[in-house]
């Protein structure tokens, strides 16, 4: 049970993936028309190739607007129209079925337009519907499987003469795949039916009105009261009437809305120009919340509430295993080191995606620690529901408060940094980095692997650990101005050792999301098994080369980059004067203990990509061809 929530097992099919985008609905007494394309605003991190919108004002009478690209283009296109109605649904997406267009776009309306649809996930056998319908005589005119939904219920409604729930109910019986979805009839314009499976899908109750998106995020500046549709459900949304919630068989379904915590502000640029700098920079405020009632500072104590209560699980475990994708998986590598080192348990980190297919080793002695910053991605939820089959107890660690992973893991810890919407991650993968220290020094306490004064120091230096990150923010005007030298770099090496070595990965990563410049990270020592060939004097280099006792090793390494001619970036500890003198730029960071390294050399990094990529014109919250969550294979 993750944080008393009620455990929800997904169960994936082998080939079941959701498409990444964003759905926003309203119904009640405003304007639709505002609510929805700023809920698409805040939701475009899910997806950002094409938008639209259908807006039912009366009987008879549906607009359905669509536009390629960002929402503010979609804002273009229905600039000067007509937009008055009080029922409404949009969407932005991420293509799966189809290129990026306008008739791909949604929402899609059947073929007499009475009906519109939008959708996330994917209809696995579409292909078959399709050809049934086009049978019975049904026309598409995009290629997206999202059409063919929309026709299926169209037919079973006309065929039958049922109502649109009725009709909804029975489509999606028929369906195999992932989806969330939100329907509109334009001549009953008093009605949303939204359903969900294995995709997210929230309610927001207001007075007298309802909110539908895909996370809470759209709607915590109308209210605070939300319901996490669970899967298999079926909302029925009327304004001023008690929301109804059923399933395909037609059963009522227990909600009890819950109180989300997040606030408008956390959603707001407050004058920075870009969610990435703005999140880099609110890193130690929320690192600050990531440790509030877990870190006790004046008893120089740590309690993570999942180790009390599943003590013997964690203290008996044989071996833990780490899966996540991308950032997460990075943060894993740095667990596996805390885990093992302060735990003396062995800790293998695996990619969730590859985990989840090559047939893994894994007993009820296993503990499996499942990470995902969005709690939706997909690939390590198939990795979840392969430890449990296999009898593993599964720990998540995840930020958003009800989403999928949350609910499907047996235990788990929030990493409460709120929302993060620049598409590249920066203060979740600390929040991660965070969560997993503390995880490791609360079990070190418990299996007793840990001194009482390394306990005490480390935690008293995780306390410290917001002022040193805002010590190194200090310096972004700096990183900007060295970052402007390296604009038309095409490609970068990151090196670093030890704990060092998962943020020259991450680094690395963060210039190829934003900046489109290619970059790799290695363990500094592996520089000469093949990439020392590469270096040369239009070969950028970054060094994380903090005091650490493999200090004098990677000061070979940079010897070696500057016997070549190479360009070196070095990261270094506070009054280091050796290898800063070595290097042609230097960042320093406030000297820390060696596990907490992570804490503040990313920042310099994530400020560096950032830069970069401002530079050179790009949309650093909003890097092609990637979304916030990735839950498509």
């Amino acid at each position: 049970m993750f944080f008393g929530m009620k455990i929800f097992i997904f169960v994936p099919n082998e080939n079941k993936y959701i498409n990444m985008c964003g759905i926003v609905g309203y119904i009640g007494k405003r304007q639709a028309w505002p609510v929805l394309v700023e809920g698409l605003r805040k939701l475009e991190y899910r997806g950002y190739d094409s938008a639209g919108v259908a807006l039912v004002s009366a009987p008879g009478d549906m607009k359905v607007y669509k536009s390629v690209g960002k929402v503010a283009d979609l804002e273009r296109v229905v600039a000067g129209k007509d937009t008055s109605a009080s029922t409404g649904i949009a969407h932005t997406r991420w293509a799966t079925h189809g290129e990026p267009s306008t008739v791909n776009s949604h929402p899609h309306t059947s073929m007499d337009g009475r009906l519109a649809l939008v959708h996330n996930g994917i209809i696995e056998n579409y292909a078959i519907l399709k050809q049934k319908l086009a049978d019975k005589g049904y026309v598409f005119s995009s290629s997206t499987d999202t059409e063919v939904l929309v026709q299926l219920i169209d037919y079973i409604q006309t065929e039958g003469s049922l109502d649109l729930l009725t009709a909804v109910q029975l489509a999606l019986k028929e369906v195999i795949g992932a989806y969330a979805i939100a329907v509109v009839d334009r001549d009953n314009p008093d009605v949303i039916i939204a359903a969900r499976k294995s995709s997210p899908l929230v309610v927001g109750i207001g007075d007298d009105e309802y909110f539908l998106a895909s996370d809470a995020t759209p709607m915590v500046e109308y209210t605070n009261k939300v319901i996490y549709l669970s899967d298999g459900e079926i909302a029925v949304l009327r304004s001023g009437e008690q929301v109804r919630i059923v399933n395909l068989d037609n059963v009522e379904c227990s909600h009890e809305a819950q109180t989300i915590a997040m606030n408008i502000g956390q959603l707001q640029k407050g004058g920075y120009p870009h969610f990435m700098i703005k999140e880099i920079f609110d890193q130690p405020e929320c690192i600050a919340d990531c440790m509030r009632g877990r870190l006790n500072a004046d008893t120089c104590s740590v309690v993570l509430s999942a180790v009390n209560e599943h003590r013997e699980r964690f203290v008996s475990a044989s071996r833990f295993v780490i899966v996540a994708c991308g950032t997460s998986w990075h943060a894993g590598l740095i667990g596996k080191q805390l885990i093992e080192t302060m735990c003396r348990i062995p800790v293998e980190v695996e990619y969730a995606s590859e985990f989840r297919y090559r047939n893994p080793v894994i007993s009820p002695s296993d503990v499996v620690i499942a990470i995902s910053q969005s709690g939706e991605t997909a690939d390590t939820l198939a990795a979840i529901e392969l430890a449990h089959s296999r009898g593993a107890f599964v720990y998540g660690i995840c930020n958003v408060v009800g989403s999928s992973i949350a609910r499907a893991t047996d235990a788990g810890s929030y990493i409460h940094v709120g929302p993060e919407i620049g598409v590249a991650s920066t203060k979740a993968f600390t929040g991660q980095v965070a969560v997993l220290l503390m995880f490791a020094l609360s079990l070190a306490k418990e299996t007793g692997t840990i001194s009482s004064e390394e306990y005490t120091s480390t935690v008293a230096s995780l306390d410290a650990i917001p002022d040193k990150m805002r010590q190194v923010l200090k310096q972004n005007d700096y990183i900007a101005g060295m970052s402007r030298m390296f604009t038309y770099a095409r490609n970068f090496i990151y090196l670093g050792r030890g704990y060092s070595f998962p943020i020259a990965l991450e680094g690395a990563l963060k210039l190829k999301e934003i900046s489109y410049i290619h970059a790799e990270g290695y363990p500094a020592a592996e520089m000469k098994h093949g990439p020392i060939a590469l270096i040369d004097a239009d070969m950028p280099v970054v060094v994380i080369a903090t005091r650490s006792p493999l200090y004098d090793k990677v000061l070979s390494n940079v010897q070696e980059i500057k016997a070549r001619g190479g360009r070196v970036v070095a990261v270094v500890t506070e009054g280091d004067t050796v290898i800063s003198s070595l290097a042609d730029f230097s960042i320093q960071v406030p000297a820390v203990p060696e596990c907490l390294d992570a804490l503040v050399t990313s920042i310099p990094l994530q400020l560096m990509a950032y830069h970069i990529a401002v530079c050179r014109g790009l949309d650093v919250d909003r890097p092609r061809n990637l979304a916030k969550s990735v839950t498509v294979e």
